[in-house]
């Protein structure tokens, strides 16, 4: 198992499934015993709402203990982590995280700011997730140079392809200037309608293009999917015995075994 793995789960198109992503991947490996810390770098803040209780995240950000404050007031990451699990913790985002976009532009090392923060507290947990905005901005750019991986939703539709291109080049920029050990930890394919002809299209058109990088795992359209984070659940709390969760245990089993087979490490 690769110990303290940061990975940035990013695609700057909007509704592909990333924060649910984020959600379910978490729980699914914090149930295979992995200690899990979850970064809400998105100012919609729907990860934090998804994991957590609302009084935990009422109470975070009136305390002022959220990534913003971290990120451009200068809280090392420890004081705004909350344990929601026994094995999986919250980094959570609060309102204000909209202002960091403008206000980390004129900061010394604005894209390392994140990096920063996690080294100290990488090695207390496995796997370090980040959940981050639908766009490439400086909050993308900070999750990306503080990764050591990128994993990208996919969900399976006509303009998928389109903007995968604009992410990977992204990607490659950062790998060449700011970060030369970022890999692409992998494509998984979201909403899968195995009754739709597109859906089987679009799985081959990418598993063509990108034969060692698209995931064996496909996170299938499922009601319960949809319906869990209106209940402030994830999938797995919600209907463990579903499709969708099954789809990320399946997941997280391949990431775990990716790591301990020495794929995608440094």
């Amino acid at each position: 198992m690769v110990v303290g793995r940061v990975i940035a789960i990013a695609n700057q198109k909007g509704g592909v499934g990333k924060t649910t992503t984020a959600i379910n991947l978490a729980f699914a490996l914090a149930d295979s015993g992995r200690k899990v810390l979850l970064v809400d770098l998105d100012p919609q803040g729907n990860a934090s709402s998804g994991i957590a209780t609302p009084e935990d995240v009422s109470a975070s950000r009136r305390e002022g203990k959220t990534i913003y404050q971290a990120l451009v007031g200068g809280l090392a990451i420890a004081e705004i982590v909350r344990q929601v699990r026994p094995t999986l913790s919250l980094a959570p985002a609060g309102d204000d995280l909209v202002g960091a976009e403008i206000e980390l532009v004129t900061m010394e090392g604005r894209e390392r700011r994140l990096r920063a923060l996690l080294e100290p507290v990488r090695e207390e947990y496995n796997y370090v997730l980040i959940d981050t905005p639908p766009s490439l901005g400086i909050l993308t750019l900070n999750a990306l140079v503080a990764a050591d991986s990128v994993l990208v939703p996919m969900q399976c539709e006509y303009y998928a392809l389109e903007g995968l291109n604009s992410l990977l080049g992204t990607i490659n920029k950062v790998k060449a200037v700011l970060r030369p050990e970022l890999e692409l930890e992998g494509l998984v394919l979201t909403m899968f309608d195995s009754r739709n002809r597109l859906s089987h299209e679009i799985s081959d058109e990418v598993r063509k293009h990108f034969p060692e990088k698209v995931f064996q795992s496909v996170i299938p359209r499922s009601v319960r999917l949809s319906e869990s984070p209106s209940h402030g659940l994830s999938v797995f709390e919600y209907e463990p015995k579903s499709s969708g969760a099954d789809g990320y245990r399946a997941l997280a089993a391949e990431i775990v075994a990716r790591g301990e087979n020495g794929a995608g490490t440094n």
